[in-house]
């Protein structure tokens, strides 16, 4: 009996023990969070391979500086270059490479010169896809359709990036010839010499004029149907507004108008309050259509020569009703003397004040490795790496960054910049 007891006591003690040890492995969990972060802040949890200069940028980031990929807009632009010729093979590989390398969002070029890479109602074919404007593919391929199919199935958002504007390249050759139905040709061919002047010509390039309202309207429809006939999660314009800040681009038969009906703006202005109209009116289809469908715009990097061209980016970036986000293309390192990238990053996060607007960073991926900017891109392989941990911090608390372009994700030029890219990525 007493060797019974000894063993029931030892039992006993050994139970109290584990509830003890299992109490307490409980309170440090519940704990861990908390310890985690302050150790973040004391600045413990600091990248080995770079500066430790960047701080953290609040819950949801790891000792890499690594927030949640689903609250970080990792954009990579696939441009109309990378679309030659597409098909569901070059769809796929798109879409893989991207995930691959750590993006979650495309922005895949479907209208680079007034044109589409998607049935339209009011634009041509693009000679992307069958190799002559105006030309519908035989075998009812949509690359739209199977990119937004293509990128879900993955887990990617895709974006349909539009550019308003323009018809044709200033070289004149690109693309090679414009359909009959392209509405350059159907307004300078028609008997109605009002409408010649909806279209402008600049050098050898070809624009749309946004100071004509039937323009506009041909631009907002353009946008509407893409957002009501597929599942695209935003649209997205880039720099391309005005190409030029002075009378060089003829619209002087509209500014006349205007200024003979009363109007009292500068040339300037005026142009400026015509894009603003513009992007007002989409922002308004886009969420009339569909309100969780996006819409944004990838400006210039130079503040000032955006508001040169129309683009006011101080008020999108300040005032609901115009943009989503804007991304602007800071394509500079830190040591550029004109456009040093951190000030760049510092006065961008100044004019995107609205709680409204989303703030994302255009990195120039296209530049790593090159001998661009006098040789700065090669005096390391982590540059792109340290600004997207820049954007993440306190400073300009960025919601993401895109990268231009999708060519360069898997190319020997910028091999080791994606690689510790990769690093601090998810």
């Amino acid at each position: 009996m007493k060797k019974n007891g000894k063993k029931s006591k030892k039992n006993s003690i050994v139970f109290y023990v584990s509830i003890a040890a299992l109490t307490l492995l409980i309170v440090v969990s519940a704990c861990m969070p908390y310890i985690l972060s302050r150790m973040g802040e004391a600045g413990i949890f600091t990248r080995s391979e770079s500066s430790g200069e960047y701080p953290r940028n609040g819950d949801g980031v790891d000792k890499y500086g690594r927030p949640d990929s689903s609250d970080e807009m990792r954009g990579v632009w696939v441009p109309y270059l990378s679309l030659d010729n597409v098909n569901k093979a070059k769809i796929d590989g798109i879409v893989s490479r991207a995930k691959q390398n750590g993006m979650n969002t495309i922005y895949f070029h479907v209208r680079p010169f007034g044109d589409a890479l998607y049935k339209s109602e009011y634009y041509p074919w693009s000679h992307l896809v069958t190799g002559t404007q105006g030309e519908a593919p035989s075998d009812g391929f949509d690359p739209l359709a199977y990119a937004v199919e293509a990128a879900h199935r993955e887990g990617l958002e895709l974006h349909a990036w539009l550019n308003p504007l323009r018809i044709m390249l200033n070289s004149g050759v690109y693309p090679p010839s414009l359909s009959e139905d392209n509405p350059y040709n159907v307004w300078r061919g028609d008997d109605n010499a009002e409408n010649d002047d909806w279209v402008i010509d600049y050098g050898k390039g070809k624009y749309y004029n946004p100071a004509i309202p039937e323009v506009r309207e041909l631009i907002v429809n353009g946008v509407k149907e893409i957002v009501e006939n597929y599942n695209v999660d935003g649209i997205h314009w880039d720099d391309y507004f005005y190409p030029a800040s002075d009378e060089s681009f003829d619209d002087s038969e509209a500014y006349a108008e205007y200024k003979s009906n009363g109007g009292k703006l500068s040339l300037v202005d005026w142009r400026t309050q015509n894009i603003n109209t513009l992007v007002k009116s989409v922002y308004s289809a886009v969420k009339a259509s569909d309100s969780e469908v996006e819409f944004g715009i990838s400006p210039a990097g130079n503040i000032e020569n955006c508001l040169a061209v129309g683009a006011d980016v101080k008020t999108w970036g300040s005032q609901e009703g115009y943009v989503d986000y804007l991304c602007p293309q800071i394509y500079w390192t830190n040591d550029n003397k004109i456009a040093p990238f951190k000030q760049m990053c510092g006065k961008w996060r100044d004019v995107v004040t609205s709680d409204k607007v989303k703030l994302y960073i255009g990195l120039a991926l296209y530049k790593a490795g090159s001998d661009d900017d006098k040789g700065k891109w090669q005096t390391s392989d982590d540059i792109i790496m340290n600004q997207v941990l820049f954007t993440r911090g306190s400073e300009i608390n960025a919601d993401g960054f895109a990268l231009y372009s999708y060519a360069y994700l898997e190319n020997e030029q910028t091999e080791e910049e994606v690689k510790n890219l990769r690093s601090v990525l998810n």
